[in-house]
């Protein structure tokens, strides 16, 4: 297994719809927007995206996530109608400095198709812009630090049953920091070693803001026998402290479950300890 160099790699990309097809996205987006995400990588490497498609870097992971879409829109039913031909998200990538530039010409004027069986609307890549690290002026990537971060989509904490399905925590529960830090701890697992893993710092707090955390249902590959529910949360923040490198990597593969599904993502701003 290839082990990529810890890089925070993050990309903001606006979008313009095109006019080819309709105005609406279903409200459970994240499935087909990461198909679409999947095929423009395709492109580039076909055998960089089927490996994460298909397999990721150990149990599976996809060190790969997007943040929510932004945009204004109304719902109409299971639609979000657009009421303007812009969006915008980032799309963070655990990738090689190297690949920088190159992941910034596959995204280019490329188009991504948000389609489901009922709706299907076209958006043409309007900019790629690479963002500044918040870890950027820390330069030994074993020094322990602390990073605020923000959900930028929902985060899904869980653990699972004897059914293999998952029993979804909230941010009230102690299991939904321990989750997250058992994921996290998984995927330094995946991208490193177990007995780097087994022996990481990994510290979280919850921060709440003045209003109550939020709560939102999504539905992946709705539909289909495929199915599956997942409840996840947003409106707090996360004060994470590790070495910079693990920091770096849950920015770029997203904390908790169904990363690559758009679920986890995180947006931080370093604090002085």
């Amino acid at each position: 297994m290839v082990k990529l160099l810890i890089e925070e790699m993050t990309f903001n990309i606006k979008l313009h719809r095109n006019g080819k097809n309709g105005y609406e996205i279903p409200i459970n987006y994240q499935y087909p927007l990461s198909a679409a995400i999947y095929k423009i990588l395709s492109k580039g490497d076909a055998g960089y995206a089927q490996f994460l498609h298909e397999e990721g870097y150990g149990k599976g992971y996809k060190f790969f996530t997007f943040s929510d879409l932004k945009m204004k829109y109304k719902i109409a039913g299971d639609r979000m109608q657009l009421l303007e031909n812009v969006a915008e998200l980032n799309i963070h990538f655990q990738l090689p400095e190297a690949s920088r530039t190159f992941v910034e010409g596959l995204f280019k004027s490329e188009e991504i198709v948000i389609a489901d069986k009922k709706s299907k609307t076209s958006f043409q890549v309007q900019s790629v812009i690479s963002l500044a690290s918040p870890l950027k002026d820390i330069q030994n990537e074993n020094e322990i630090t602390q990073l605020t971060v923000r959900p930028s989509s929902i985060i899904v904490a869980g653990t699972k049953q004897e059914n293999e399905n998952y029993a979804f925590k909230n941010p009230d529960e102690a299991e939904f920091v321990s989750s997250l830090i058992f994921s996290w701890r998984n995927k330094i697992a995946a991208a490193y070693n177990q007995d780097i893993a087994d022996h990481a710092i990994l510290l979280m707090e919850i921060e709440p803001y003045k209003n109550p955390y939020r709560s939102r249902l999504v539905t992946i590959k709705a539909d289909t026998q495929a199915t599956t529910k997942i409840r996840g949360f947003h409106n707090f923040k996360l004060k994470l402290t590790a070495e910079k490198r693990f920091l770096e990597l849950a920015l770029n593969a997203g904390l908790g479950l169904y990363s690559a599904q758009g679920m986890g993502c995180v947006e931080g701003v370093r604090e002085v300890i």
